[in-house]
């Protein structure tokens, strides 16, 4: 980050801090005396007109007019005729409800239902005179209330909350507009002197880059001002000038270092897209190791797009090979990001390895997260395929974890560095299941011992590959899950639990809750079937619910 860019980040916030604090207590003090006028003047109204129909009642009571009907029906006519009069606008609106709830006079038609009516007599017993907000026709309004004992009214004055409080938010535009325009105009500025201050030591860089880029000694720096700055740029003329003297001299040696330091780094550049880096390194420190094999555990990834043939078959060659490189690019990069070797294309396959020849502690755990980047990536792959009118891909992974052998592997005349070993071929089978057990990632259960507790994980079902005999726990592995995935998780490994002690009725009752909870969960749909099949037909003796896979 420039200097100008920090001068212009220390002080801006400093000024619209300023700024904000100053309009907020400019609006806050205009608003509260707007609200106070407006709320006085609504009170004013409000005892105005109890005042008149006091006096209504009291010329009444004067001329012993109280007990006719017909003389209060003409005074409760009176005042709704006053109410009319200090009517100011058409969204006002006064009216008075009897001791039932019954509107018996109002300055205007309007609608109020049962429960509008409900609420507001509550809020009248509770309010009193004050002023409170309540919904009138589905429309919030403030209210000033008073109760008339000789009429049994309450009476009402109203007014929508959108013309009472209009002027406190035309107020409240006029502040932002202000703080935004004044911190617009104070940005410029700070702009401005950020950049008068900061040019001298612009053109002190721009110098030096000079001299990096072409090794000429003979740049110099105006002295433009007789201060700081200046005084920088005398001396960074001096420091150059001695260099020169001095880099006259050393430049033979250097310049034979630097050209077989460029040797090696093109060598290094050429072999790191054949052989990874740290094998590179770890064989120019010991180039007699280059022909040793190691025993070593690793994290094995296997990823293969799947139905690849059919969508090559679809596809230009120019387009299926574009696509394939940029598919290739991004899932690769992922997997070296991450501390992972690739160690060979298998046509549309990736095979990738942790561990070697560097180990870390968390190999099993990045070649995780490597899998959960790689189907996120691939997500945005595919949007910009369907974008370009190509089809999409999609990929299984499979990740195991073991003993393997690792080492330079092949002839004297070509040589792989790679991996190999029964892990190696279950990591391989592993990717393969994704198919027939509909997800994009699996993990064995060794991988799950290094990773339980660091990422939301499921045990799928426990199978024993073609060409094995022993069963071997798959789980499925995901970044994060929602509540309900959570919930409905934690139920199917409860239903594993009860399957694998043969309790075939009470893990079905399990799997079923799961499907209330994720109705579309195909792997508990597979398991519900076989544990109502093995209900029905219990297996033999000694099973311990390994399926056995027929796949690649």
């Amino acid at each position: 980050m420039s200097i100008r860019s920090k001068i212009i980040l220390v002080v801006l916030p400093l000024v619209v801090v300023t700024l904000i604090l100053a309009g907020t207590a400019s609006y806050f003090a205009a608003a509260k005396g707007i609200t106070r006028i407006t709320q006085r003047f609504f009170s004013f109204k409000v005892n105005e007109l109890e005042k008149y129909t006091e006096n209504q009642w009291a010329l009444l009571v004067e001329n012993n007019y109280a007990g006719r009907p017909d003389m209060v029906l003409a005074a409760e006519n009176a005042v709704e005729s006053y109410a009319r009069s200090i009517i100011l606008s058409d969204t006002e609106l006064i009216f008075a409800l009897d001791g039932e709830g019954t509107v018996v006079m109002a300055t205007s038609e309007f609608d109020i239902s049962a429960d509008e009516t409900a609420a507001l007599r509550g809020l009248l017993e509770e309010a009193g005179d004050e002023l409170f907000n309540a919904s009138i026709g589905g429309t919030g309004r403030v209210i000033r209330a008073f109760y008339f004992t000789p009429f049994q009214w309450w009476v009402l004055l109203t007014e929508e909350n959108t013309a009472f409080y209009r002027d406190v938010d035309a107020i409240t535009v006029q502040t932002l507009v202000m703080i935004g325009a004044a911190s617009a105009a104070a940005l410029l500025m700070l702009f401005f002197f950020a950049r008068l201050l900061t040019t001298p030591l612009g053109r002190v860089v721009n110098a030096m880059d000079r001299i990096i880029g072409s090794t000429d000694l003979s740049a110099r720096v105006e002295v433009e001002y007789r201060d700081e700055t200046g005084q920088l740029a005398h001396t960074f003329n001096l420091m150059i000038a001695e260099l020169e003297k001095a880099y006259d001299q050393i430049k033979r040696y250097a310049f034979d270092a630097v050209l077989s330091r460029k040797k090696e780094q093109r060598i290094r550049q050429i072999f790191q897209k054949y052989v990874p880096k740290d094998l590179i390194d770890k064989f120019f420190a010991a180039p007699e190791a280059m022909l040793v094999g190691d025993n070593r555990v690793l994290a094995v990834l296997f990823s293969d797009i799947r139905s690849f043939t059919t969508i090559s078959e679809g596809m230009a060659p120019e387009d299926l090979v574009n696509s394939l490189n940029r598919y290739f690019s991004g899932q690769v990069d992922i997997i070296m990001n991450r501390n992972g070797i690739v160690d060979k294309y298998i046509g549309d396959a990736i095979m990738a390895f942790w561990g070697a020849p560097v180990k870390h502690d968390d190999d099993a755990l990045q070649s995780v997260l490597s899998g959960l980047d790689m189907i996120d990536a691939l997500r945005v792959f595919n949007e910009a395929q369907r974008k370009e009118g190509k089809p999409e891909f999609h990929i299984g992974i499979g990740i195991n974890y073991g003993l393997v052998t690792v080492g330079n592997i092949g002839s004297e005349r070509k040589m792989d560095y790679t991996v190999i070993g029964d892990m190696v071929n279950l990591a391989s089978r592993m990717e393969g299941l994704t198919k027939p057990y509909h997800q994009e990632i699996l993990i064995s259960d060794s991988i799950y011992g290094e990773i339980k507790g660091q990422l939301p994980t499921r045990l799928l079902d426990t199978v024993a590959v073609k060409g094995k005999t022993r069963g071997v726990k798959i789980y499925t592995v995901r970044r994060s899950i929602t509540g309900k995935e959570e919930r409905a998780w934690a139920v199917h490994n409860e239903g594993m639990a009860a399957y694998y002690r043969r309790s075939f009725g009470e893990a079905a009752a399990k799997f079923q809750e799961v499907l209330s909870l994720l109705p579309e969960d195909f792997i508990a749909k597979v398991l519900l079937a076989r544990c109502k099949n093995y209900a029905l037909t219990p297996p033999p003796e000694g099973w311990d619910g390994v399926e056995v896979m027929k796949t690649k």
